[in-house]
Formats: C-alpha cells, structure tokens, sequence
C-alpha cells in the first residue's frame, strides 16, 4: 500500500458535473454559511456555534499542516465522545489527512496493532488513556508515531490540545482551504474485529458523503431535531448517521462523553431532546430504568437503534410504553459507511423484527449458498452495491478481493427478503450454529429466552460437541434480584420451538462481553468455552 491511500477512478462513484471537489470539508464550509450564528455542538460546558466550529476546525487543521505530512497521513483518534474529537475529524477532512479512530477500550496488543497497521504518525487522546499509549512507546512498540497530541488540558504533554488550540486565538485562523479530494481517502474505518482481527475500510470523501444524504433521507433527520448523541463517535454509526448528516443540515447537537443512562434520561427532559440513538445494548437497560417512572420524555419524536439485533420484545415494551415516539431500526456495516437499511416507524407494527428496505443509495440483493438469487422468504448472504462502499482494506489486498463478488460486497450476514423487499436478519452467516447436521439461528432462541421476565441479557451460540457438531449454548444475564434456572430456560425454549433448537447447556453469568459500540463479542464466548 502506497504511503498516499488516494483512490482515483473509483468507477462506483461519479464526479460532480461542475467539475470542483466535493468533500467533508466542502459540507462544513456550505453549513457555515447558511447557519453561521446558529448553535453547533455543546459539549460539557462548551457551546460552539457553527461560525466558531469552523473557526476551530481551520486552527487545528493549519496545525496539522504545520507538521509537514505527507498527504495522506494517518492521524489517530484515541478517545471518548467530546468536541475534540469531532474538531480533529473535520480538520483532518480539511487538510487532506486520513482520520483513524481507535475504539478507546483498546489497550496492549490491540492497541498496537491498530496503529502499527494504520502507521499512524501523530495520536491524538484523551488524557487519562496517555499512560497506556506511554508504555506502548517506552517498549518502542509504536516505530511509526511521531507525536502524540491531547484531546484536552489534563496532563503535563508538552504538546498543547485539541481544545486550547481551537479556542487560541494566536494560531493563524485564515481559513484552511481543502487539501483533499472527493476520490481520496478520509478515514480508515477498523471493522470491530468479532470474528477476525479487525481491517480498516478505505472510506473516501465521496462514500461519506453519500452516506450522510442516505441517512437524511431514511431517518428523517431535520435541523429542529435536537438530537443527543451518546454512543462513541470511534463507531461509524455515531459520526456518520447522526452527528455529520445532523451537522449538515445546522442542527444543535447535544454530545455526552459516554451513554450513561441516568444522565440520558435527564437531558431527554431537561434540554428537551427530540432525537435519540442507542445500541440495543443501551436501549435493554433503559427499558428498565426506576428514572423512566419520573422523567419527562415527551419531547422524544425519534428514537433509532442499531449497530446490533434488537430483541423484539424490548421493542415491543418500548412501543407499548411511548406510542408517540416513532422508532428507527438502522441495519448496515462499517464498509458501507454504515448505513445499509431502514425499518420506519410505521413499518414496525407489521415486520417489528425487520430491519427494513435499502436506503437511498444502496442497492441489495440475497444471494444462496450455490450463488444464485434467493426466492423471497429463503436465507442467503446480503450483498451490496453503492457509492457508499470502501474501496478497498488498508493494506490487506487479499481481503479486498474476497469481500467482492461480481462487483457486489459480500456482508457476511444472513437474511432473508420478502416479496416486498424487506429484510430480515437471520445471523452472522459464522454464528449459526449446526447442530446435529441442522442449522439453528441463535437470534430466533435468544428472542424466545428474552420473553422470560427474569432475562436481562442473553446470547446463543455454538460450541463444538462430539455428539452434536455444536451444542446449542444459551448465556444469560439476570435481572437484579431475579432467579431462574437452566431447566425452565430450556423448558420455556421447548414449549415454543422445535426441541433440537432448546440449549444443552445455560450457562449465568454477570455480564456478556461487548465492545464500546455494543456489539456482543461471541467469539469470546465461544473461547471461554471451548474446553
């Protein structure tokens, strides 16, 4: 892989008519001018208007330019939600600089190789993670690094932040003009590695671009939302569903470092939030929030949910519980920027387990086993084709060409698509679990484990047997003060499905294993179990 990750000719995505660049930079340039005074982010106790955003954004921008980099530089975000991050992310976008987000739970080994393989030069992070990025560097782990920046004041770097360099107003402010093109890459976007060490998904300009208008279009996003964003921005559904496409229209964002659910429910009533995205893994526990009896909600008109399955009947209390918020299941993966599919409020009362039709600039087809088209109703791969697509994995051609088939991505999911178009999420093609020579999804017996009121949490999945190829494997988490044991889990399975789909085995414990952006980490589980 050259030192520049530029992608020319990239024949899925056509240049603009007028012959100019169209790139992030270019959005924030037109949002400025249309909503300058108009509040843009609050953050702790910083309000920035989008005039002062922008502002920001060229300081840290020229600052990065000062260092000399080649075009193309990966520059390293290592950090929890603030409006550092988002600053670094668009002066990156406007000084022709690759943005690499690190999940900020990552420490060790996984951090270091997500920065050796990104050969990031500088690492901007939050101050309380500095001493793991020190140990990494005094063991000279990090050949690559060059500098490493703070998020914010809090340490004695000799480096100055993020922050106090937006805010100075001794660094040059002219306004930074975009460095990048539309073809060229922004980020490199690590999958979250649940099934394989993670790879970073080349996302140019354009791709996101035409990310943030699918997520408009299919969420119905508009500037008087007032959305609340609390799931990390490392994760792509974060920056590129909600906070840029919010951005580009001139909304007023509410960012929270982390998605503290007590501190949720009281900025939804305090601050009167009307736009709401959590992973399910958020979503359960609110459900059952003692805050939710005395919390005043009814500013919430959209709450959307995603990065993994829903249970239904979670759903389902929710709905009952506020018939006036209109509920949003976005489906998609990091390669695609990351959203592939929409389920609408109004389509949640007849598909609640759906997760809807393909958004504006994607296209979808199924695709069976022998490689021929799935008939409606029959589970085959999802597979893709759009200008939201990577073009390709940093420095993993090999990946590359097997993520493609005929132009089309291979998503590794298995669904099925009625005759109208919806999709339905079966699994992970690698989580269904065969046992005894028959295929189990394990999300059709978690939903059935998840209706016994004492389940808080639960996963499925396979572990291998002697006897039955995979043992159907059920891990459950408690609710506080409850009780149950694995024979009436197993019994309440038998007395809903067929009896070879019931788990051999429950195994109870404190909590299940989870990255930041929530996905549920089942590899883990498995290995906990192989013996």
């Amino acid at each position: 892989m050259n030192a520049s990750p530029s992608k020319p000719d990239n024949p899925l995505i056509a240049s603009p008519s007028n012959g100019g660049a169209d790139t992030v930079g270019a959005l924030l340039r037109r949002t400025v001018s249309r909503n300058g005074a108009t509040e843009a982010v609050l953050f702790q106790d910083r309000r920035w208007s989008y005039a002062q955003l922008e502002m920001g954004v060229d300081r840290v921008a020229r600052r990065l330019l000062d260092l000399g980099l080649p075009k193309g530089a990966r520059i390293a975000a290592y950090g929890a939600n603030s409006d550092a991050y988002l600053l670094l992310y668009l002066a990156c976008a406007k000084s022709g600089l690759v943005h690499v987000p690190v999940n900020f739970a990552l420490k060790g080994d996984e951090l270091s190789y997500l920065l050796n393989d990104s050969g990031a030069s500088v690492l901007v992070v939050d101050p309380e993670l500095l001493p793991l990025v020190d140990e990494l560097r005094s063991a000279s782990r990090l050949p690559a690094l060059e500098q490493v920046w703070p998020m914010f004041p809090g340490t004695d770097s000799p480096e100055p932040s993020v922050v106090e360099t937006a805010l100075t107003d001794d660094v040059d402010t002219v306004p930074v003009e975009d460095e990048g093109g539309e073809q060229e890459i922004l980020q490199l976007l690590y999958t979250s590695g649940t099934t394989s060490a993670p790879k970073g998904a080349m996302m140019t300009h354009k791709a996101l671009l035409a990310e943030y208008i699918s997520s408009i279009i299919g969420l119905d996003l508009t500037a008087d939302d007032r959305p609340l964003i609390a799931m990390p921005l490392y994760h792509s559904a974060a920056m590129h569903v909600f906070m840029l496409p919010y951005l580009s229209l001139g909304a007023t964002i509410r960012l929270i470092a982390r998605p503290d659910v007590g501190k949720i429910l009281e900025l939804v009533e305090e601050e009167r939030i009307g736009s709401l995205f959590l992973a399910p893994t958020v979503w359960v526990p609110l459900s059952n929030h003692p805050d939710l009896e005395t919390r005043d909600l009814s500013s919430l008109t959209k709450a959307q949910y995603g990065a993994s399955i829903m249970p239904v009947t979670v759903l389902q209390r929710l709905r009952s519980r506020y018939p006036k918020i209109g509920f949003y299941n976005c489906f998609g993966q990091s390669e695609l920027g990351p959203l592939c599919t929409v389920l609408r409020p109004e389509e949640h009362e007849t598909r609640p387990a759906s997760c809807g039709r393909p958004v504006f600039y994607v296209e979808a087809r199924v695709v069976t086993t022998d490689g021929s088209i799935a008939a409606a109703g029959e589970p085959g791969e999802i597979q893709y084709r759009s200008p939201q697509l990577l073009v390709g994995y940093w420095n993993k051609p090999e990946a590359t060409a097997e993520a493609f088939v005929d132009g089309w991505f291979r998503s590794g999911d298995q669904v099925t698509r009625d005759a109208h178009g919806y999709i339905q999420v079966v699994d992970r093609i690698k989580d269904v679990i065969n046992t005894g020579g028959v295929n189990v999804a394990p999300r059709e017996v978690e939903d059935c484990i998840y209706e016994l009121p004492e389940v808080a949490e639960v996963a499925v999945i396979g572990i291998a047997d002697a006897r039955w190829i995979e043992a159907i494997t059920a891990v459950v988490v408690l609710k506080d003060g409850a009780s149950l044991t694995a024979e009436s889990v197993r019994a309440h399975v038998k007395s809903r499905l067929a009896d070879y789909k019931a788990p051999k085995r429950v195994d109870f414990v404190a909590e299940l294993p989870r990255n930041q952006s929530g996905k549920l980490l089942k590899r883990e589980l498995r290995a906990e179990r192989a013996d």
